[in-house]
């Protein structure tokens, strides 16, 4: 059992409230998974400014300072490094595939859980408020922000294994059920040459997504297929810098519901989590459907 969050604001009168409505949605999320935890949010002017690339890394064992020196050098300009918990926070006047290419060069071992204009991707281990305290999420600005409390089945308790899984630029997946036959789609992606970073089931679905959009297709006709390969209970929720898409399974008994209005969409496991959002009393809210791609864009 896990927790799913997620906020896609429409009137930019509420960008700044956006990391305080975030957390308060994760917060509400935390019986549903409290070891682990992560979010990722699209446009914080602090966190990712305007016009400089970002990456999000966790396994650097270094000082911040002389993690910049490294990357900096490979990227031929000044690399500025947040440490926030568990993940290192790189940006640079650069764009983000430059600095991604300059971050694995410089830091080989280090394992990449985000990376594109304006999104940040952090995680941790421990319960969602203290690791929302940690981050200062509820300081955060931005139109979008995603959010998983994780009850590990599949893998380790580590902020490796926590979602969100963000393997394509500027896209997040997080997702709560499991997969069955993710072993299988592993290897055949493999065999096309995907590359994977853990066992994780999770990470198979956000392979196989960022693969459909990299051969040309839209995110409502990747997840339609994604339902069509994959077997298990699932519900999934996917961002990138300027959509935000829901999806469930063929029988639906992971638990969702989705709340519109005018201002904002929202996304969560349980109406709780929706429950303190601006004017969710007018929303219109209703539970999704099964396999019925829903997606918003900017």
């Amino acid at each position: 059992m896990c927790g799913i969050v997620g906020l896609h604001l429409r009137n930019p009168e509420l960008y700044p409230r956006l990391g305080e409505l975030l957390t308060g949605m994760l917060c509400e999320m935390s019986d549903r998974g409290m070891d682990s935890a992560g979010v990722a949010v699209y446009g914080d002017p602090n966190w990712t400014p305007a016009g400089q690339g970002a990456v999000s890394l966790l396994e650097v064992d270094a000082p911040a300072d002389e993690v910049a020196a490294a990357v900096s050098e490979k990227a031929g300009v000044a690399v500025n490094v947040r440490i926030l918990d568990a993940t290192y926070l790189l940006t640079a006047a650069v764009d983000s595939d430059a600095l991604l290419a300059a971050a694995r060069e410089a830091l080989p071992n280090a394992l990449v859980v985000g990376f594109g204009s304006d999104l940040a991707v952090l995680k941790g281990v421990g319960a969602p408020r203290t690791l929302a305290d940690a981050w200062g999420l509820p300081k955060a600005q931005g139109w979008q922000g995603v959010g998983h409390t994780r009850m590990a089945t599949e893998s380790a308790v580590t902020p490796a294994g926590c979602h969100p899984y963000a393997v394509g630029t500027g896209q997040c997946l997080v997702h709560n059920g499991s997969f069955s036959n993710h072993a299988t789609i592993r290897r055949d992606l493999r065999r096309e040459g995907v590359q994977f970073d853990s066992e994780n089931d999770t990470e198979v679905g956000a392979r196989f997504v960022a693969h459909q959009l990299a051969q040309g297709r839209d995110i409502e006709t990747a997840l339609k297929e994604l339902c069509a390969t994959f077997d298990g209970f699932y519900t999934l929720l996917v961002s990138n810098h300027d959509s935000f898409a829901v999806v469930r399974d063929a029988i639906s008994c992971k638990p969702a519901v989705i709340a519109e209005t005018p201002d904002w969409v929202a996304m969560a496991s349980e109406y709780r989590a929706l429950a303190h959002l601006p004017g969710v009393e007018n929303a219109k809210i209703w539970e999704p459907e099964p396999e019925v791609v829903y997606a918003w864009s900017r």
